[in-house]
């Protein structure tokens, strides 16, 4: 299988002068074969192809006196490995093809959980046992935000162009990075723990697009980070010998009692707790849904992998999107939907 590795480096004022004029010469060559490339396409309608754009290159990188510098460099041949740089930190990242372990079976064969992700609580899990685990979200954007306006105020107010300017930017910026460092470590150990636990782990396509869309959700479902904690579960799952099922983005969870199967026909965000009509049943939204989800791989529905499919017909028998959260395709296109609401 192929894995990615990344490590930080930590390199000497001297490799780093190195490293951020090499990242300046790829940055000038790309935007150099842009250029290119769109100037031919205005003029015969045609792109440069890979090949002859390198051969291009480096035959005008050698006849031009005004690349002289490009030489400084020097020159290097790097299979699948990318440098680049986060806020204050240098990172290299090798994309490698290995033979992992994967156990024939799970660790514990036969253990299913249903997991609704939502914004007040991140994961809400309930097992084949009716345990309910809740992990709350790091919520890393919520408790910087204060921090984070401070430093964005102190950067605008310096002079473009000013040392004290660049300054303010690097602090900003190292800000950003902890915040996405708190949150991706918290998603890295809650994915990784039921992942271990559960061989068999149901979470819904939920409609990231649409739900960022909504000014009012948007700061919050970032902070979450959703699409991220879904991804995680996709290859932890398979690491660990059990499967990830993906539920249809019209199966509605939020909706239905996971008492009686009856369905109500909406049901507001500010509804936290599901009150079921026909049987009487009372039980938190999240749980309900969890509960709902959990029983979709018992039920023997279709499960499908990552990319993303459902288990079950979408609404009026129209087949599910495939496709990764938050990439919803654009209106007009084949199998594109209208953005729509949160339900969960």
């Amino acid at each position: 299988m192929t894995q990615a590795f990344r490590f930080a480096l930590d390199p000497t004022p001297a490799q780093q002068r190195a490293l951020v004029s090499h990242a300046g010469a790829s940055r000038f060559a790309w935007n150099w074969g842009l250029a290119a490339c769109q100037d031919r396409y205005a003029a015969e309608g045609k792109w440069w192809s890979a090949a002859q754009m390198h051969k291009r290159w480096n035959a005008i990188k050698k006849a031009d006196p005004a690349l002289a510098w490009w030489e400084e460099n020097g020159t290097a041949r790097i299979l699948s490995a990318t440098v680049a740089r986060t806020a204050h930190r240098w990172h290299v990242s090798f994309t490698v093809e290995i033979d992992r372990a994967v156990p024939d079976r799970h660790a514990r064969p036969g253990s299913t959980a249903g997991i609704d992700l939502g914004v007040k609580t991140l994961l809400t899990v309930v097992d084949d046992h009716g345990t309910v685990t809740e992990i709350p979200g790091a919520k890393a954007l919520h408790a910087g935000l204060r921090k984070l306006r401070r430093l964005s105020r102190a950067h605008s107010r310096k002079a473009k162009g000013s040392a004290n300017r660049a300054k303010a930017a690097a602090r900003l910026a190292r800000r950003h990075a902890r915040i996405t460092n708190v949150r991706n470590d918290a998603l890295h150990k809650a994915t990784s723990t039921l992942a271990q636990r559960y061989e068999t782990l149901v979470v819904e396509d939920l409609n990231v697009t649409g739900m960022v869309a909504n000014r009012r959700l948007a700061r919050a479902v970032a902070d979450a980070g959703f699409g991220q904690a879904r991804r995680m579960l996709a290859y932890k799952t398979g690491w660990c010998g059990g499967r990830l099922v993906v539920a249809d983005r019209w199966y509605p969870s939020s909706k239905t009692c996971s008492g009686c199967g009856g369905r109500k026909p909406s049901l507001s965000l500010s509804e936290r707790t599901y009150r079921c009509d026909a049987c009487g049943l009372n039980l938190g939204r999240d749980v309900n849904a969890a509960i709902n989800l959990r029983d979709l791989a018992a039920s023997g529905a279709e499960s499908r992998n990552a990319c993303g499919g459902g288990v079950r017909p979408g609404r009026a028998g129209r087949p599910p999107v495939k496709q990764e959260p938050g990439t919803t395709p654009r209106a007009g296109q084949a199998g594109a939907v209208a953005a729509q609401a949160a339900t969960a």
